[in-house]
């Protein structure tokens, strides 16, 4: 076939010495062998892979910050992987409180460097994630009780759609495309190649703290935790993280957008129970809150991973607890139960005014299973997958940004009702399903 269209950007082939590095995942059970890979440097580079892609009959993947959870998200044997991560310019407007990000940079790094200029922005608990993909599937985070998820505060994009056109994405442009981004998950609709978010002036002082217990302390304290977290001071953000009996601990930490006065008694429910071991409480300046709660990490991890999700509308009961007891008690390692607090600014959002359906939750809660031998693997997805079964009366969805591949009924499981409307947009902008893979939402007509 002529090709009409020429790769820009820096490009690189199987046989070409960056190919191994550029397969590189953070999660290394995600590795696949593209044929090409496309290292965006502006957005027409990526338009023009979209059109050689197109031309050539190629699968698209497009990917941020390396860090999809599920096999062939963001690459795929024989496909071309069209990669943002090196565009990562960052334009603050502090007057109107916006900033302008290109899609590659990673989170870290942006709200450190807004931090720093007094700048508040959304941030979650892992640096090396990359702006590009958290945004589209929601974006939970510490702050989102006050700020909103990170998709609540997108207000305009530029995006490279089916065709390899570059479209504005506003209220008043393609106002139904904004509306999708703003937590219909990655990699649907097209590639964004920046944002524009809203921003907050930073508070001069905040209060972080961190609990430590003993593991076998966890019932009392996931049900102390759970009945506490969700109705405090919104300004509160708190996560409560169980690892395996191997690694044995159990960890609450936690920011708050006020003093260490409030916080010590706010936190009176959660330092009374148990026996913790450890207990910190003190008050920094947001660009040590965030050192403090996002540290440097290396940018790959070591260990095989597979994940679940699901969101708490109602307390768990015991039954409940004894299910993620018993999760603990069979994984190793790292292996751990991650809660985080819902509620506030986040829960405020009216179902139906963005693509991110679950509004009406006490807390997020997910869980994932490590290995570093091939052998241990398929024990290990069994494990995440019967848990998931075993929770599914106390639970409800799961979180599209830790997508579970053992998930059947993905769509009303990620999206809830907003699925259908989801798979209208999607018919608009991508009839021909161009920018699909594994639980990718379908064209309304195919359906």
């Amino acid at each position: 076939m002529k090709q009409k269209t020429k790769l820009t950007g820096t490009v690189i082939f199987p046989n070409d010495p960056a190919y191994q590095q550029a397969r590189m995942n953070w999660n290394p059970f995600t590795n696949a062998f593209p044929i090409v890979f496309v290292f965006a440097q502006q957005k027409e580079d990526v338009a023009n892979a979209v059109k050689w892609a197109r031309e050539n009959n190629v699968s698209i993947r497009m990917r941020s910050g390396r860090h999809s959870l599920a096999k062939d998200f963001s690459q795929v044997d024989g496909g071309i992987v069209i990669d943002v991560s090196q565009m990562r310019n960052v334009m603050l407007d502090k007057e109107n409180g916006t900033a302008t990000v290109e899609a590659g940079i990673r989170v870290g790094p942006l709200v450190k460097m807004l931090a720093q200029k007094g700048v508040l922005a959304p941030f979650g608990d892992s640096p090396t994630v990359g702006i590009g993909g958290i945004s589209t599937g929601g974006g939970i985070t510490v702050v989102q009780r006050t700020t909103g998820l990170i998709s609540d505060n997108i207000l305009s994009a530029t995006i490279v759609d089916a065709n390899g056109k570059i479209l504005s994405v506003s209220e008043n442009n393609n106002p139904d495309l904004l509306w999708a981004i703003r937590g219909g998950g990655g990699g649907n609709f097209g590639i964004i190649t920046s944002y524009t978010f809203k921003v907050r002036t930073a508070p001069f002082q905040v209060g972080i703290y961190e609990i430590i217990w003993p593991w076998e302390q966890l019932e009392e304290v996931i049900g102390v935790w759970q009945k506490w977290s969700p109705s405090v001071d919104e300004r509160l953000g708190s996560i409560l993280e169980v690892f395996s009996k191997t690694n044995g601990l159990l960890k609450s930490q936690g920011i708050f957008l006020g003093s260490k006065t409030e916080l010590e008694k706010l936190l009176e429910p959660l330092t009374g129970v148990g026996t913790p071991i450890k207990v910190i409480i003190e008050e920094v300046s947001l660009p040590e809150a965030i050192e403090f709660w996002i540290p440097n990490k290396p940018l790959f991890d070591t260990d095989n991973s597979t994940w679940s999700s699901a969101w708490a509308e109602q307390i768990l009961p015991q039954e409940g607890l004894k299910e993620i007891r018993d999760f603990l008690e069979k994984a190793t390692g790292s292996s751990n139960f991650f809660f985080l607090n819902s509620g506030g600014a986040m829960n405020r959002v009216p179902s139906e005014e963005t693509a991110f359906f679950w509004r009406n939750t006490k807390y997020y809660m997910e869980w994932n299973a490590k290995w570093t031998k091939d052998s241990e693997a398929q024990k290990n997805i069994e494990l995440v997958q019967s848990t998931r079964t075993d929770l599914t009366p106390y639970v409800i969805g799961s979180y599209v940004n830790v997508p579970d591949l053992s998930i059947k009924n993905y769509g009303q499981e990620y999206y809830g009702d907003n699925f259908a409307r989801l798979q209208q947009v999607k018919a608009k902008h991508d009839p021909e399903n161009i920018f699909n893979f594994a639980q990718s939402i379908p064209p309304a007509s195919t359906c």
